[in-house]
């Protein structure tokens, strides 16, 4: 068989690589053991501003339009509503951070995203007695649903093998890529966290962030609207929301913790008033990288592999842009972004 890309790797890096190719009219085989869990579990909110800091998100300006128009093509490619699209409210804790919200707003550059306004807590069983802020153009996107579909729609075209990749059988010339049949110009790794057992680029300083949220189902709740204050409550229909998320930085499992699960539950608690019941909880490793910028780029020696890693918590926001930037590096000899490419750690 030959194609023009092999991609390694079906998380959402994985995906947005397959379908940046698929509508430049090139051909793919994708290859995963589903082993990375960052992308399923993930609760897919997209976001432009960090609201611990009440600072833009970085260059949220121009990967939220690449984002929601990549979406809503794969709402209509798969036909299939992912894309929630609903506001952010920012729970506020004192009149510190309601003055803090306002200096905010006057930022330039926070002046597309925030409304200028304290908005009055009118649901009884939420404990907000400051009020919250507004933020715009935020949303969910259902990243497992995305996921699920978009391996069917490859697997009839015959482009997806599920089987852990085995690097030895990797074949690199000058010419492209040989691996176990097939044959291609590139091969694109994204393989998330999985990448610390790359041989090819297990050098680059990947840390995994374990990750943990809840599905709580809250009849009484009614909130439509996603709340954040020291964790977020995302609306996820039929009275269920999601809870979270944590924070680990030594457990690299994707094993749910009873502690996170008591940390978010106590959390959750300070912020609602109302009875819920605990439906799921989910966990997955995060491919974070130490300066919180993506890892992407071409291999120093062997010049047909290439690497997209290291999205982080804002893979929704920032996964589209970073497949487009490496796919137009690679087809049109664009230069990628210095604070993304890989060889600021490698030179």
């Amino acid at each position: 068989m030959t194609c023009d890309y092999i991609i390694v790797g079906f998380g959402l890096a994985g995906v947005m690589l397959c379908e940046t190719l698929r509508k430049r009219g090139k051909s793919f085989v994708a290859i995963s053991n589903t082993s990375q869990r960052a992308s399923v579990v993930a609760s897919g909110l997209y976001n432009p501003v960090v609201l611990k800091r009440f600072n833009k998100a970085w260059n949220a300006e121009q990967h939220l339009p690449v984002a929601l128009k990549a979406y809503e093509t794969l709402e209509t490619l798969l036909n299939l509503k992912i894309d929630d699209r609903r506001p952010i409210y920012r729970l506020f804790n004192s009149i510190e951070e309601q003055n803090n919200w306002f200096l905010a707003c006057d930022k330039p550059s926070l002046q597309p995203f925030l409304i200028p306004e304290i908005i009055t807590n009118i649901n009884d069983n939420i404990s907000a007695p400051y009020g919250f802020g507004q933020v715009k153009h935020t949303g969910r996107v259902d990243t497992r649903l995305l996921l699920q579909n978009y391996q069917k729609f490859v697997n009839v075209k015959n482009t997806f093998t599920q089987e852990t990749f085995d690097y030895e059988s990797l074949e690199c010339t000058d010419d492209g890529i040989s691996y176990k049949g097939v044959q291609s110009k590139y091969l694109l790794f994204a393989e998330g966290f999985g990448l610390t057992k790359n041989p090819f680029f297990n050098t680059l300083p990947l840390e995994g962030t374990k990750g943990e949220l809840l599905v709580i189902f809250a009849p009484e709740l009614q909130l439509n609207v996603i709340l954040k204050s020291s964790i977020f409550i995302i609306p996820i229909g039929k009275d269920r929301y999601l809870v979270g998320s944590t924070y680990a930085w030594k457990d690299y499992t994707n094993t749910p913790t009873e502690t996170a699960k008591i940390d978010l539950i106590q959390k959750l608690r300070v912020v609602i008033k109302c009875q819920f019941e605990v439906v799921e909880h989910r966990a997955g490793i995060r491919p974070t990288v130490v300066d919180r910028r993506p890892l992407v780029g071409q291999h120093p020696f062997h010049k047909n592999l290439y690497v997209l890693n290291g999205l982080g918590s804002r893979g929704v926001l920032i996964a589209p842009a970073m497949a487009k930037h490496l796919v137009e590096y690679i087809e049109d000899g664009e230069p990628l972004p210095k604070e993304i490419d890989i060889n600021r750690f490698l030179g």
